[in-house]
């Protein structure tokens, strides 16, 4: 069964499919404000996403996606509201306690090390999971990542960008973490890494990675995600399914059409 014949439903912040399977929510954000400034950006933002699943966050350029995500890695400082990893507040901690805890960012802008090799740049990056083990090796991120293979003598600053945004999921993949955000992984690609990049996320889902992928194109998030959330002006506007979201045609319309 595909995941979009996959219904579901959220009883007590745990979600059931169809077959009454349960999956605990991994990371649920509740009603949180967020200010550049005098000028707030995020209005009691909302998402719950469990584990195991992949969690579509779509809106056009300047709606609030990059905010939102930087806020739950808490690289921005949330003015109200909660961010809770597993049941666990963390809305209050630096973004390298967050980081700690189990939250990998992977941001829009990559910040790789371009002085360092792909190699180094991933074995600076090793840590423990939450639990204290390594579930993600440096051999099974080049498994996972076999483009960056023969590439591992190579300077960062050397790479495309497709294999910038490679090197970056796989360096926050060196971190352990429980939940995965990744900040628009397709934009500025050619087409053939963009394929590659669906690829990965399409791995990283079966692997059991938790995902939260920010995205301004529906079609690319298709057959990736389970679920979606649309944000408009710092505020979400449409929470579904992702093949509701593709049937619904106002929504995309007002919010996702360019």
């Amino acid at each position: 069964m595909s995941k979009e014949e996959r219904p579901e439903v959220i009883v007590d912040g745990v979600h059931q499919d169809a077959a009454g399977s349960a999956r605990r929510s991994a990371l649920k954000v509740s009603s949180i404000n967020v200010s550049y400034g005098s000028s707030q950006v995020l209005f009691d933002m909302s998402l719950q996403v469990s584990e195991g699943e992949t969690l579509a966050l779509l809106g056009r350029n300047g709606a609030g996606k990059s905010t939102t995500m930087k806020a739950i890695a808490g690289v921005l400082p949330i003015q109200s509201g909660k961010v809770a990893l597993q049941g666990v507040e963390v809305q209050s901690m630096a973004s390298h306690r967050i980081a700690k805890m189990g939250i990998g960012f992977v941001p829009e802008d990559r910040q790789i090390f371009p002085d360092l090799t792909v190699d180094d740049n991933l074995q600076i990056a090793i840590k423990a999971s939450v639990k204290g083990d390594f579930p993600w090796t440096l051999e099974r991120v080049y498994d996972m990542l076999p483009l960056l293979g023969p590439l591992k003598q190579r300077l960062g600053g050397q790479l495309s960008g497709g294999e910038q945004q490679m090197l970056t999921v796989g360096r926050c993949l060196m971190g352990n973490p429980s939940v995965l955000l990744l900040d628009e992984p397709s934009e500025g690609l050619a087409p053939i890494m963009v394929q590659r990049i669906g690829r990965l996320i399409a791995d990283l889902e079966v692997a059991g990675t938790t995902i939260v992928l920010a995205e301004q194109n529906l079609h690319f998030c298709l057959g990736l995600a389970d679920r979606a959330v649309v944000i408009d002006r710092g505020r979400d506007v449409f929470i579904g399914t992702i093949k509701e979201l593709d049937q619904n045609e106002e929504v995309k319309r007002k919010y996702l059409s360019v």
